[in-house]
């Protein structure tokens, strides 16, 4: 092979991967990714960092606290806050099923929510947006009780 061959192949090779590592997080399965922000959004109730908690909320997001919306990253903060203010965690959750449209912008989670002695009470279903720094808020949150049908 030519000295110039080689060194095209080289250089392509060279393009390939670094073109390959750029791409990274787009190469990610898109589930996965909401999956483990839903599980590190929950990690912080675990570990009472409300600091952390406040860094998942999108500046529009709405979550409901029974019939009442609570709109915007500050309102909700405000409200959640007690429920950090015990050493011991009043609830926590987990996702069982994650859902992205194919544009890869939007997602949806579910899963079960636990009292503090890990009873199932209830279920939640949280929309996670993928905001202009690529990182996943959650915008729409709402939670439902378990039904305790015979």
């Amino acid at each position: 092979m030519s000295k110039v061959k080689l060194i095209l192949a080289a250089l392509f090779s060279l393009f390939f991967h670094v073109a390959v590592f750029a791409a990274g997080p787009i190469l990610n399965d898109p589930r996965q990714t909401v999956e483990e922000t839903e599980r590190a959004f929950a990690e912080t109730m675990a570990q009472r960092d409300f600091e952390k908690f406040k860094t998942f909320l999108s500046e529009e997001a709405v979550f409901f606290s029974g019939e009442t919306a609570l709109r915007g990253k500050q309102q909700i903060a405000d409200a959640w806050q007690a429920y950090f203010k015990e050493p011991q965690a009043p609830f926590s959750w987990e996702p069982k099923s994650v859902e992205v449209l194919e544009s890869g912008t939007l997602a949806w989670s579910t899963g079960p929510v636990y009292d503090a002695e890990g009873k199932e009470v209830a279920t939640f279903n949280s929309v996670w947006q993928l905001d202009a720094s690529q990182q996943w808020r959650i915008v729409f949150d709402k939670g439902n009780a378990v039904c305790s049908c015979p």
